[in-house]
């Protein structure tokens, strides 16, 4: 497992859990919640390519 990874989505987390209690505060909370629901869908996508690039390893490596 690549540790940039774990680092990527740490920094998305603390960039959205920022991003989020500034918005709230000056009471943005419509914003807060996109901010929170953009950061998810990133963290979701860089999973999903990981995830694809593991099954693409596994089918050249079995010859599938």
């Amino acid at each position: 497992m690549n540790v940039d990874l774990i680092f990527r989505i740490a920094a998305v987390g603390i960039l959205v859990a920022v991003l989020n209690i500034l918005l709230s505060r000056s009471g943005r909370d419509e914003q807060a919640l996109m901010v929170t629901i953009a950061g998810l869908v990133t963290v979701l996508v860089i999973l999903v390519q990981q995830i694809s690039d593991l099954f693409a390893l596994i089918k050249s490596q079995f010859g599938l």
